[in-house]
């Protein structure tokens, strides 16, 4: 392990109970775009507005003749390079970003898929049109030269195509391609859905994990788990065995990562429970968020920069970067400073590890490995106990996160709090409409343009008043798994509130964004660490999952309330729903 990269300490460690299977992942290892006084210099001097440019740079020379360059360009000026040499330096040794991939048509992009053909509005069917013209335009190829000479990019390659997000992530990222993946499989492209799914189960052979995204800067670190997801997916679509039956051990192997490196133990009464939470026990600095990092850091005591380091990294494995779900809620409620992220165990972490497992057993039975399928029930069988026993609230009817410090639960709002629902971590469908009543009692119904990601502002990008598209989703079809009609109207009208957001925002813009702002009507989001996105992968891919799942009732436009029936009217009145509908 190269010096320079910092492992947090051993006490630390220690104190978190992470248990004698812990094995680190690999650690990012290059001098250039991981650690060092070169991306010291660089990312301090700010020659970029963000961050991630630079990191995002190929080389024009090999990497040994940079780092020597660099150090004889430092000598010579006493370890203090003039800003104007500096930037010269790097354009005589880097390359402008997004020169590693090539734009790529999808072969199996068709004109007109049948989603398309089920959405009842006009104005929604000519929209989804452009959406399903956007794949195109986020498709990329990784040029054969990244390939043949990998130590030149901070691109980690990759043999076959894929869809980007789109804005500033030129490259694939891990929890983004589930709802990517989900939306080209509506578009009828399941070509390309198996080789994003290759990808990602060859750097689980690479690595032994999957990184946050396909850059050798995210190696550190994960993001939510969805592998297995993606893979019954692109299965229930195909039923591909051979595919599944040869990649089978990978997905074992993923979710190992998960359990030899992201466990925790927690004791509530006489028992012991091991669940997962978000963790990455490296310092320094993100390489692609540098300045920030550095400059947060300064402000504390210089022992406790690496932990702050490890903890913002363990934001950014969550997907949720960044939120004031993770920060220390009494000293500093909003305050990134505060960040404490592995010190608290997430719910939909932990759903979707069930969920996983699940799937896990029944991929084992079909493929006739009755030993296996065991094993996986039983792993499921032990989450759900303990989340039932420490996330669990009968009274509130939903699931929070567990706050280690405090040894309780977090008592506020996120959409995550529903997330068992929709992966199925549930015997009793009563929950749901349970459920329904915490939306009601937290006034989650009143917001109209779509469900706010925290009813607290901070101004990072993962709390009020912005809105994405993955955690609609999670409510959504949570919500629809109830056999009560009322629940599904609710389901329904939250489907409604946030094609409509999408929609007029596209109208306005010829845009999808990766976030929006709800209190003003629909913009597109704000706040955290960078500009707002254009794209956007997921937000297609959700806004095409609620088109089909409701293409026959969604409408582009407000309407006035049908003269029958009038029973639906009366409902809503009845119940007290009538204050988020968008008339």
């Amino acid at each position: 392990m190269p010096a320079n990269i910092v492992v947090l300490p051993l006490l630390l460690l220690l104190e978190l109970d992470l248990g004698s299977s812990q094995v680190l992942p690999p650690p990012c290892d290059s001098e250039i775009y991981c650690y060092g006084p070169l991306l010291h210099a660089v990312q301090m001097a700010k020659l970029y507005k963000d961050d991630k440019e630079f990191v995002d740079m190929g080389m024009s020379l090999p990497p040994e003749n940079i780092l020597k360059n660099f150090k004889d360009l430092s000598q010579a000026h006493n370890n203090n390079i003039p800003r104007d040499k500096l930037e010269a330096f790097v354009n005589a040794s880097f390359r402008a970003k997004g020169q590693e991939l090539e734009v790529w048509t999808p072969e199996d992009w068709k004109e007109s898929p049948q989603v398309l053909k089920n959405i009842s509005d006009p104005q929604l069917r000519t929209w989804a049109e452009r959406l399903h013209q956007l794949w195109k335009k986020l498709g990329r190829k990784v040029k054969a030269e990244v390939i043949s000479q990998p130590q030149l990019y901070s691109l980690i390659p990759s043999t076959h195509p894929f869809i980007v997000p789109g804005g500033r992530f030129l490259e694939f990222y891990y929890w983004d391609s589930y709802w990517i993946m989900e939306g080209l499989l509506l578009s009828e492209m399941p070509q390309t859905v198996k080789g994003m799914l290759q990808n990602f189960l060859d750097l689980v052979q690479l690595l032994g994990h999957i990184p946050n995204g396909a850059r050798v800067y995210y190696k550190q670190r994960s993001q939510p788990p969805l592998l297995t997801l993606m893979m019954n997916s692109y299965f229930s679509y195909t039923k591909d065995l051979p595919f599944l039956r040869d990649n089978i051990e990978k997905l074992a192997m993923e979710l190992n990562f998960w359990a030899n490196n992201r466990n925790i133990s927690v004791s509530a009464g006489n028992k012991n429970y091991t669940l997962n939470h978000y963790f990455v026990p490296y310092g320094q600095p993100r390489p692609e968020s540098y300045s920030k990092d550095f400059e947060l850091a300064t402000t504390l005591q210089e022992g406790e920069r690496e932990t702050l380091y490890t903890e913002l990294k363990a934001g950014a494995e969550s997907g949720w970067d960044f939120s004031s779900r993770w920060f220390n809620g009494t000293s500093k409620p909003n305050s990134l400073i505060s960040i404490r992220t592995s010190r608290l165990v997430p719910v939909d972490l932990n759903a979707f590890l069930c969920q996983a497992e699940a799937l896990m057993s029944q991929f084992y039975t079909i493929l006739g490995n009755s030993q296996q399928a065991r094993k996986y029930q039983d792993l499921r069988a032990q989450r759900m106990e303990a989340m039932q026993a420490l996330m669990w609230d009968q009274q509130k009817g939903a699931w929070f996160d567990y706050d280690l410090d405090k040894k309780q639960k977090n008592p506020e709002f996120y959409p995550t709090n529903l997330a068992p629902l929709w992966a199925g971590c549930f015997q009793d469908l009563k929950v749901v409409d349970q459920a329904l009543k915490y939306l009601e009692d937290s006034q989650i119904l009143t917001y109209r343009s779509g469900i706010p990601t925290s009813l607290r502002n901070s101004g990072e990008q993962w709390d009020l008043p912005n809105a994405w598209a993955p955690l609609q989703d999670l409510v959504i079809r949570g919500l629809a798994k109830s056999p009560t009609p009322r629940t599904q109207d609710v389901a329904f009208q939250l489907a409604q509130n946030w094609i409509r957001t999408n929609y007029d925002v596209y109208s306005r813009t010829s845009a999808m964004y990766e976030k929006y702002n709800i209190l003003n009507g629909g913009q597109p989001g704000g706040g955290g660490e960078y500009e707002v996105q254009e794209g956007f992968g997921w937000t297609n891919g959700v806004a095409l999952m609620l088109l089909d799942q409701y293409g026959d009732r969604l409408r582009s436009r407000a309407q006035a309330l049908p003269s029958q029936p009038l029973c639906l009217a009366a409902v809503l009145l009845s119940t007290s729903l009538l204050s988020f509908l968008p008339w």
